[in-house]
């Protein structure tokens, strides 16, 4: 059955219906935090980074939070499509041993491993990531603010109660428990607005490439947050996908071109408070510039599980590494089909397969 699913903005629908769809029309790249989901993008990764993206030569932004900012960091390597095949095979075999009595391991063992885990991924080639010729790197994180700004046990919890209760009443009211920060490679300038949201915007650097990363990653009391950040404000950062879970940024107002979109679903949900709040998955004129792939859900559920990986295996198969790793394993090994019918779309465009975003 078919796999991909095409949706467009509108100005994205009449550029394609004028010009169609070429690499070079491409000027942004997103990629969403969503831990696990990120599998199923894999072989997209692999086809638009290396033969068909790669090809060109002019400038593109990429712009990740949480596993969308390891995807797009890894996309800037000289050899993406090696990069991204660690990537799975890293993401897939991580596990952490239960110490004697635990349940689950602690955020701070979690956290020490995967920084030692990115130090190992990117050892010797955070130069090759900053300084691409063509590839503009923005890594998002979420820097808490006044009770959130250090992390300590009660006020850390007290801190996202508020900020939960400030989000359900208005987006806005969430930046005063959490700002946007987005680290950005190569005095990249923005390509997105940033009227609807508090953002600061900090040069990224050899010296802060791996902690910016990390940061990005750390979900909240499953992973510590990283402190003080070279370079950045000081305070305590979180994973990106608190305040942009789907990158749901004003593309539209930078007048950025193109922004080609492989996610793991139709909704470009804002933040990752905003999931349980249906009333804002819809589409904004913010994405009129976005053509978005997606599975197909009657696709996914003929998955493992009848679902995308996510977070809530590592209960489900608890011990039994096994069985994780066979699940996730098989569910991005089959959605290479999306990667092949993507590829069979541009070959032979059929703008009847695009739906409204």
């Amino acid at each position: 059955m078919p796999a991909l699913r095409l949706y467009a903005g509108p100005k994205a629908l009449e550029h394609l219906r004028r010009e169609g769809l070429q690499p070079e029309h491409v000027r942004v790249m997103p990629g969403a935090a969503g831990g696990p989901k990120g599998l199923i993008l894999g072989p997209l990764d692999r086809f638009i980074f290396g033969p068909w993206l790669g090809s060109t030569s002019h400038e593109v932004h990429l712009v990740g939070a949480s596993i969308g900012a390891w995807r797009m960091a890894t996309a800037c390597l000289d050899r993406p499509v090696a990069g991204f095949e660690r990537l799975e095979h890293d993401y897939i075999g991580q596990h952490y041993e239960l110490q004697p009595g635990q349940k689950r391991p602690t955020a701070r063992f979690i956290s020490d491993r995967f920084a030692e885990t990115l130090s190992e991924f990117y050892d010797g080639r955070v130069d090759e990531v900053l300084s691409h010729p063509r590839y503009r790197l923005h890594i998002i994180a979420s820097r808490g603010r006044h009770v959130l700004h250090r992390e300590q046990h009660l006020r850390t919890h007290l801190g996202y109660l508020g900020a939960f209760l400030s989000n359900s009443v208005h987006r806005r009211a969430l930046g005063g428990w959490l700002e946007r920060v987005v680290f950005s490679s190569a005095e990249a300038s923005l390509p997105f607005g940033v009227a609807d949201y508090r953002t600061r915007q900090v040069a990224l650097d050899a010296g802060n490439f791996a902690l910016a990363l990390q940061a990005s990653c750390s979900i909240p009391f499953a992973l510590r947050s990283v402190p003080d950040i070279p370079g950045a404000p000081a305070g305590a950062y979180w994973d990106g996908g608190i305040t942009d879970y789907h990158l749901h940024l004003d593309y539209h107002a930078a007048d950025a071109g193109l922004v080609l979109y492989p996610h793991f679903q139709k909704a470009v949900v804002p933040g990752w408070l905003d999931k349980g709040l249906r009333r804002r998955h819809r589409a904004t004129a913010f994405l009129d510039r976005v053509l978005l792939l997606a599975p197909d859900p009657e696709w996914i559920s003929r998955l493992p599980n009848g679902k995308l990986p996510d977070r809530n295996d590592f209960m489900r198969y608890g011990p039994d590494l096994a069985g994780r790793v066979k699940a996730w394993s098989t569910a991005a090994a089959a959605s290479r089909q999306l990667a092949d019918e993507f590829e069979q779309w541009l070959a032979r465009p059929d703008i009847s397969r695009v739906e409204a975003l």
